[in-house]
């Protein structure tokens, strides 16, 4: 059941009726509105916190996440990219919410560069 609470609350995210920044009802209101229990409710907002299109802010709320602007990093000869789950101190540091995987850039040349994945291109 949780995952049809997720599809609809995605699907109104996807289509603007939950614009970014907007507030999701309450816990006990999506309960009551579609006769689930709390936990269901609980389960369907931790999968969309995981997908990245929620964040949960105790004890003001759920909102739905901004859509971050995004930047090309450009990939040069001899350099990697691969794509990972941040450490806790990796999210803090670029400021990004649970879900949301990192790109890390491996340049030819021995550095590092490690990017949030909902921000970045990654191009030649």
């Amino acid at each position: 059941m949780f995952r049809q609470l997720a599809d609809l609350l995605r699907d109104r995210i996807a289509a603007g009726d939950l614009a970014p920044g907007a507030s999701l009802p309450s816990e006990l209101r999506l309960a009551q509105e579609y006769g689930l229990s709390r936990t269901s409710v609980r389960q369907a907002i931790a999968l969309l916190r995981s997908e990245g299109l929620v964040i949960v802010k105790p004890p003001r709320g759920t909102f739905v996440r901004a859509v971050e602007p995004t930047e090309t990093v450009r990939l040069r000869k001899g350099d990697t990219a691969t794509a990972r789950m941040p450490t806790p101190a990796e999210r803090r540091e670029l400021e990004t919410g649970e879900g949301i995987p990192v790109i890390v850039i491996f340049r030819a040349d021995g550095s590092r560069e490690v990017y949030a994945a909902d921000r970045i291109r990654v191009g030649p």
